[in-house]
């Protein structure tokens, strides 16, 4: 697909692999190209979960600062809504995503995988924030998307000491889902997502739209989004499925309609 992104498609798992040796440095090439592996993986219906993965050293270890080194105010504030919504791009994909992380996750890398619906963690990765030492803050999601994660205090900790955290601290704090063997994370991430490829699409998309939308409402706005999501379902083939299978005690066949 790119030159340092492709979408690689097999049994309804859609791989969003990161090549851009050595550490996969999120430039500006980088993000647009994630941007539209996001796109085709939205668009493709073969594709029932994704999982982004950066190969079996490192996941990403941050945005190109030699790209961004000699920049100034105003070429940032040009840049910097696209740098978020590249990354956004990746969040807004409406399927299971699980970022399968290995070596390092810092920086734009961390805000990649904080997109992410959840976390498959290497035993020896770290993970971390660390703009503040370059005497920035992070750009692409960090502060909203950990902060909504794990908390504002510990957000806070993590972003204004830019310290890195090990694999068994983010699993306790919550920026973590599962921990594994380096070697065994891909497929890891694999099993995780394993569930939902024969699962009800419309109905996990619903789910993802009403959980991550609603964390941006008031509760009773909430509770209307998930209303009107819930009512729409009942136009789909796979809830009159899923309720005839259920009344016939058999398991559903589900097609994604």
């Amino acid at each position: 697909m790119g030159e340092f992104v492709r979408l690689e498609t097999k049994d309804g798992i859609g791989t969003i692999r990161l090549e851009r040796p050595p550490m996969n440095a999120l430039n500006t090439q980088v993000q647009e190209e994630l941007r539209a592996a996001a796109a085709a993986a939205t668009a493709d219906p073969g594709v029932r979960a994704v999982i982004v993965y950066g190969g079996e050293k490192v996941f990403a270890a941050g945005a190109d600062i030699k790209e961004m080194a000699d920049m100034s105010y105003v070429d940032m504030a040009d840049r910097a809504a696209g740098l978020s919504s590249a990354l956004g791009a990746i969040s807004r994909i409406p399927k299971p995503v699980v970022a399968a992380i290995t070596g390092y996750a810092l920086g734009g890398g961390c805000e990649l995988a904080l997109a992410c619906d959840w976390r498959v963690v290497a035993e020896d990765a770290k993970l971390g924030q660390p703009e503040i030492k370059l005497g920035i803050i992070p750009g692409a999601g960090g502060t909203q998307r950990l902060a909504r994660l794990v908390g504002p205090a510990r957000a806070k900790d993590l972003i204004m000491s830019g310290r890195m955290v090990d694999a068994q601290e983010a699993l306790r704090i919550g920026l973590a889902d599962r921990v594994a063997p380096a070697a065994e994370v891909y497929d890891t991430a694999v099993e995780l997502v394993r569930p939902y490829l024969t699962g009800p699409a419309q109905a996990l998309r619903a789910a993802k739209l009403a959980v991550d939308a609603g964390l941006d409402m008031d509760l009773n706005s909430g509770l209307a989004w998930e209303s009107q999501l819930f009512a729409a379902l009942f136009a789909t083939d796979d809830r009159r499925e899923g309720m005839v299978a259920f009344v016939a005690k058999r398991k559903p066949d589900f097609t994604g309609r």
